[in-house]
């Protein structure tokens, strides 16, 4: 598995990305590079942004993992894994000062395969309508000493993302992060503006 780095959407041209944060965008299950891109002018000036395309295709756009709704709580650890091994592989070719994670829905199960895979190397993690993969995972040790900051938030309107993993992810999160958790009533599986605001709030808190 592999990332198309001719695919990759950044914020700036490759001469002025030298010596800035980079924030790496993951998108949902279907959806594409350019859906998350489009909340590019609401973030936060200082990081480099780059959305990345997952590699599998998945109806209209394209998945980081095979998923269905009906076992959208399973154990899917090991293509999880590929998925954010190939985003390392791809992060290895690139150059920053730090590294931000922002994924909505499977985007954000990724972003946090990738903590598990890498506890110390992000800064901080955006989970949007997201989930943990899995019970358990070899990195969850290390990831627990580490702690590092994520920011998590979903709709009370979400029925996307089943309870059962709505529930094992807020067991999992306090253990495993610096957890800050904003539920926003009457939001579907999507992102509202005062979820966009909290957010930037929150990254620009990390930088």
């Amino acid at each position: 598995m592999q990332i198309d780095a001719s695919a990759v959407l950044w914020s700036a041209p490759e001469r002025e990305r030298a010596g800035r944060p980079l924030l790496v965008l993951l998108h949902g299950y279907g959806s594409h590079e350019g859906d998350l891109f489009s909340l590019s002018p609401a973030l936060p000036l200082g990081p480099v942004i780059a959305s990345v395309r997952a590699p599998l295709l998945a109806g209209p756009g394209n998945a980081w993992f095979p998923l269905t709704a009906e076992t959208l709580a399973d154990d899917h650890t090991p293509n999880a894994d590929a998925a954010a091994t190939a985003i390392l592989d791809w992060l290895d070719t690139t150059e920053s000062t730090s590294v931000g994670l922002l994924g909505f829905s499977q985007g954000g199960a990724t972003a946090l395969q990738l903590l598990r895979l890498a506890p110390t190397r992000f800064d901080y993690t955006v989970m949007l309508s997201g989930f943990v993969v899995g019970p358990t995972h070899p990195g969850d040790a290390a990831l627990a000493a580490a702690k590092p900051p994520v920011f998590w938030g979903r709709g009370t309107l979400d029925r996307v993302i089943p309870p059962l993993a709505i529930q094992a992810t807020e067991e999992w999160l306090p253990a495993h992060s610096t957890l800050t958790t904003r539920i926003y009533e009457d939001v579907a599986h999507g992102i509202s503006n005062p979820e966009l605001r909290d957010l930037t709030a929150f990254i620009s808190a990390q930088l």
